[in-house]
């Protein structure tokens, strides 16, 4: 049976070497406080860190003392990155059968765990052939070590070279009030039409971060509804990419202790269709057509 993906998942690209340089007890610390504010799925990727953050992610797991039926795990393959952990002369993407095998082999040894709840693959290649990934994912999912299959990244007609072969059911990619491109160039309908499920990376987009005149535009909005439901901006940010109808997954890359606690109210109401159109159209920074 396999092991539900919470509304809301842990991104773990910056725990390791590419960003906050977790040690193995704060590692432990920071999924204690995600499983006990609700979110017990962490996600992953072989590259992170320059391959090295599943490990140490691994270590801090066991170390946790977290139950392996308490969370569940997802991985991604498919990114051959130039690092000084692997012999690649140049970056490339790579989707034979034996490569994609080898990387879930590895993501398990690394995560200290027999099975993932759900392996992506990560960004799609000129070269893949879709009868070919389909077979190793048939073969690892035979074996027990994948309970769902998946995309990230993927296009609706590269989706479709897969579907060709083997169902789909997660397709992770960039959505948030600033990329807001999904809701209009075809992938979030794509997904509904073939009861994919949608995971959001990067779902508070730019408004946080950068002080540009279209975010001071987005942050006047988000001043006026977070008052309205009594929420922070971050709340508003994240419920407007859930209220779209595909029930989009926003995988979050916080590591701040306050934040984690308020992620739920993000589950806690639904945004009025106009508030969403509001937000929307200062995303867009234009009315509707």
């Amino acid at each position: 049976m396999e092991n539900a993906i919470t509304p809301i998942v842990a991104g773990t690209m910056l725990w390791g070497k590419w960003g906050r340089e977790l040690s193995t007890g704060e590692m432990a610390s920071l999924m204690h406080h995600f499983v006990d504010n609700g979110i017990t799925t962490f996600d992953h990727a072989d590259i992170y860190g320059g391959y090295t953050t599943e490990a140490e992610f691994g270590e801090g797991w066991e170390y946790s003392g977290i139950a392996r039926d308490k969370i569940q795990l997802i991985s991604k393959c498919g990114i051959r990155m130039v690092s000084e952990n692997r012999n690649h002369r140049i970056g490339h993407y790579d989707y034979d059968a034996a490569y994609i095998m080898d990387c879930c082999e590895r993501s398990l040894q690394n995560l200290k765990t027999d099975y993932l709840d759900l392996f992506l693959m990560h960004r799609p290649s000129p070269l893949m052939e879709g009868e070919v990934i389909a077979e190793a994912a048939s073969r690892l999912t035979e074996q027990g070590k994948i309970r769902s299959f998946g995309l990230s990244n993927f296009t609706p007609l590269q989706t479709e070279l897969i579907r060709k072969f083997i169902p789909v059911s997660y397709n992770q990619i960039e959505f948030s009030v600033t990329h807001h491109s999904p809701l209009t160039d075809g992938q979030l309908d794509h997904m509904m039409l073939h009861n994919i499920r949608p995971m959001a990376w990067a779902p508070l987009g730019t408004v946080l971060k950068d002080d540009s005149a279209d975010n001071r535009r987005i942050r006047k909005v988000l001043d006026s509804l977070s008052k309205k439901y009594g929420v922070e901006h971050d709340i508003i940010l994240i419920n407007w990419v859930m209220r779209h109808p595909s029930r989009v997954i926003p995988v979050v890359g916080t590591a701040d202790l306050h934040r984690i606690m308020r992620l739920r109210q993000a589950l806690s109401f639904t945004m009025e269709r106009e508030d969403w159109f509001e937000l929307y159209i200062a995303g867009m920074g234009h009315p509707v057509p």
